[in-house]
């Protein structure tokens, strides 16, 4: 039986990104050589492509500003996994920062992504303070830490988070709503809390990143764009200065083996 609730596919799928002939090859509307080529920047072009429209200054400034801040933060999981798939085939670059990238989801780096949902719920609600409160309610009787708040390194405060943030401010193109939202779920966070919990990156970003217009379900892509970046980077590092062996040895080495009757249960 079919199911009218679903709309009809078209019969034959299109696309819009990209188009070529045997003399000429287009992203969307732009020619790539006479359009494109010394003429826009990288994060013009993706903007354009992943956003359909031609990017504003503010946009560009926003983008730039979130792709740095999410390209490093050190040894994480994401990098130790580059390198440790490095280690083993060091012929297979791609595959290596694509391992990196799977850890790019809800606990580390993507997490912009659960944070900006919470922020549509507060925008959609008829009672923005009150939403924000019960979102903080809600994670506090699930001893779950609220997306884009808390650090475990950088407290009191989140010094990228605070910047992104003023630099928000300071753009009188964004609507602010994001940023607002941000703010008023922070003073909900902090209430049910007790103390202050500081505005993690991925927290400012979530809210940056929609006040320019990226959807949520969208957002961790940026972060993949930009991880991908930081990834390469621990791979050069790697080939000048290998760390996978002693990552492997040290962990080997940390975790001792248990016998099955004596293991904890």
């Amino acid at each position: 039986m079919k199911d009218h609730a679903m709309p009809d596919a078209p019969a034959t799928p299109v696309t819009g990104l990209c188009t070529h002939t045997l003399t000429s090859l287009h992203y969307r509307d732009d020619d790539l050589v006479e359009d494109l080529l010394g003429k826009k920047t990288f994060t013009e072009a993706l903007l354009k492509q992943i956003l359909n429209r031609t990017p504003r200054g503010v946009d560009l400034r926003i983008t730039d500003a979130v792709l740095i801040v999410l390209m490093e933060h050190g040894l994480t999981p994401s990098a130790i996994a580059t390198r440790l798939v490095y280690m083993s085939a060091p012929e297979n670059l791609q595959g290596a920062v694509s391992a990196g990238l799977l850890a790019v989801g809800s606990s580390f780096v993507g997490t912009m992504e659960n944070c900006s949902g919470l922020l549509d719920r507060i925008g959609a609600a008829a009672d923005a303070d009150a939403e924000a409160l019960e979102i903080a309610r809600e994670h506090k009787a699930l001893k779950a830490a609220v997306p884009g708040f808390g650090h475990h390194l950088h407290k009191p405060v989140d010094p990228r988070a605070y910047k992104l943030l003023d630099m928000a401010r300071a753009e009188p193109e964004l609507p602010g709503d994001k940023v607002r939202a941000l703010e008023r779920l922070s003073a909900a966070v902090d209430a049910v809390a007790g103390r202050p919990i500081t505005i993690n990156a991925t927290g400012a970003v979530a809210a940056l990143l929609g006040e320019i217009g990226v959807p949520t379900a969208v957002m961790r892509g940026f972060a993949v764009i930009s991880r991908a970046a930081g990834l390469v980077a621990h791979i050069v590092e790697e080939q000048q200065s290998p760390s996978g062996r002693f990552i492997w040895d040290t962990v080997e080495h940390a975790i001792p083996f248990v016998a099955a009757a004596e293991a904890p249960r």
